[in-house]
């Protein structure tokens, strides 16, 4: 599996109830959830088949758990020096939230934001490389910042990591991906007049399914929520929702 500089390669979702979110996406999307160890605080990998990211209770900065804290999934790109990209990310205009980390013999990681304020984290492989994207239901295969800073951040994506800074035409807003045609895996929306007042710039992960409609309606039963109704797009048939912990993502038809 061959992972570019500066792609997406893993997922995380922080959530504020981890047996209600294992029951919700098992139900959605047939994860599997396997329990890493006590080492590393109950995070659980999930698969479905192939890796799809992890999942851990939120907490804070001491290692206790905070409700308070929202349900997010975080987007990791792969980098070969984690050391001198967090220098890179610093120097660009961006943030360190945690400092590069060895996660044991598996890499090591960090948490950091674009100048717009958009977090994200980074990932150094050493025994595990991560994810690729394969399309397969229940995997994600797409990564959107929106961002209310467009020139900042494109700017930084293209200094950090070498992006490409292919535009998508057909989009409504200013709009960019990692790499052209169809080796692109992410992509930069101008945020300011997409984002809801109150709503910082972030990044938002999409996910495969069949049947778009058949999956929001899987979602309300669940007790989630709907953020923007089914609708047809270029790339297939699309819709955003939440978790009923309040964490947001895509879906759409592959």
């Amino acid at each position: 599996m061959t992972i570019d500089n500066g792609a997406p390669v893993w997922l995380d979702l922080g959530t504020t109830d981890l047996e209600a979110a294992r029951s919700f996406y098992r139900d959605l999307f047939g994860w599997n959830f396997t329990s890493t160890g006590d080492d590393f605080g109950g995070y659980l990998m999930v698969d479905v088949g192939v890796p799809v990211g992890g999942a851990a209770p939120n907490m804070n900065e001491k290692g206790e758990l905070d409700p308070s804290l929202p349900a997010w999934f975080t987007t990791y790109f792969k980098v070969d020096d984690i050391d001198a990209a967090t220098a890179e990310i610093t120097a660009h205009g961006g943030q360190i939230f945690v400092a590069p980390m060895r996660i044991g013999d598996l890499g090591s990681m960090a948490i950091v934001a674009a100048p717009s304020g958009a977090a994200f984290g980074l990932w150094q492989a050493a025994s595990f490389a991560g994810f690729d994207t394969s399309g397969r239901p229940g995997t994600a295969v797409w990564f959107e910042s929106l961002t209310s800073d467009f020139d900042a951040d494109a700017a930084f994506y293209r200094d950090v990591f070498g992006w490409r800074n292919a535009p998508e035409e057909q989009a409504d807003a200013r709009y960019v991906t990692n790499a052209a045609g169809r080796d692109a895996r992410a992509g930069l929306m101008d945020g300011r007049d997409a984002l809801p007042d109150g709503v910082p710039s972030h990044w938002q992960v999409t996910f495969a399914v069949e049947d778009v409609d058949a999956a929001v309606a899987t979602v309300l039963e669940l007790g989630g929520a709907v953020h923007q109704p089914p609708m047809d797009s270029p790339n297939g048939r699309y819709a955003v929702v939440a978790d009923p912990q309040g964490a947001p993502f895509g879906i759409i038809a592959t």
